[in-house]
């Protein structure tokens, strides 16, 4: 059994400050929603539809596909960081995450957790409880918004989880990978996840960030290697100049 130990000020101050997390109940804002709420259809067809207006975006599609970039972000960024660096799991399940957008301010400025209890691994050892803090995550929080807001949306889940997979890679080899003293551990808890993780434990058949990795490349700026992306996110549908992402490959093309 998993043991409880809460996270230090100075943890949360640097989980706060890196992916804007917070630890409270319900935020007093009628823009915000619980995730689990966006598991229904019909919900989530409706917060879609708002986020058009709000983005603006022209298709729920759009709308969905800068949903998971920021979500991932604000959701398994800070639980990765917080398991692979300080070696505890928080509850990242849907029904515990809140999704917090002041009104004036960013669509979706920051999540909050309701509990903000803290495990570590247990008798069973790390791997057993990485499995758990994982599964948590994905199979009941990320995948399943996923699998509804690609069904609502009628867009690829694969656009949705290559925009998680960017979180992840970004995450492991930039933040993470300026911190030497994790090195190991890093290594291989992004290898596991990204190469070795089953399918179940993002609530789908196979691995969906495994098929996304390859090593960054480009031949115009060697000093400044990128990963492109095998999917377009549809980020020039929303922004002002019709701009691509640097690692788009509809720009590449």
């Amino acid at each position: 059994m998993n043991k409880q130990s809460p996270l230090s000020q100075e943890e949360w101050s640097e989980l706060s400050q890196y992916f804007g997390l917070r630890k409270q109940a319900r935020p007093c804002s009628a823009y915000s929603v619980n995730a689990l709420a966006l598991k229904d259809a019909k919900t989530c067809s409706a917060y879609l539809d708002r986020l058009n207006v709000l983005l603006p975006s022209p298709t729920r599609a759009v709308a969905a596909s800068q949903f998971v970039k920021r979500y991932a972000f604000l959701s398994a960024a800070p639980l990765l960081y917080t398991m692979t660096v300080y070696n505890k799991g928080l509850d990242f399940s849907s029904g515990n995450c809140w999704l917090a957008a002041p009104p004036g301010r960013s669509w979706l400025e920051y999540v909050s957790l309701t509990d903000a209890n803290a495990t570590i691994p247990g008798a069973e050892g790390r791997q057993v409880w990485r499995e758990t803090v994982l599964q948590t995550l994905f199979a009941r929080n990320l995948g399943r918004l996923i699998q509804v807001m690609s069904r609502v949306a009628h867009v690829p889940k694969a656009i949705l989880w290559e925009n998680v997979a960017v979180r992840v890679f970004s995450l492991y080899e930039k933040r993470i990978g300026l911190l030497g003293d994790q090195h190991e551990q890093a290594r291989a808890d992004f290898q596991y996840l990204v190469h070795q993780a089953p399918g179940a434990l993002f609530g789908e058949k196979q691995n969906p960030l495994d098929r996304f990795y390859s090593r960054p490349s480009s031949p115009s700026l060697p000093d400044s290697p990128l990963r492109i992306r095998k999917t377009c996110c549809f980020y020039y549908e929303i922004s002002s100049t019709a701009e691509y992402c640097d690692n788009c490959p509809k720009k590449k093309s």
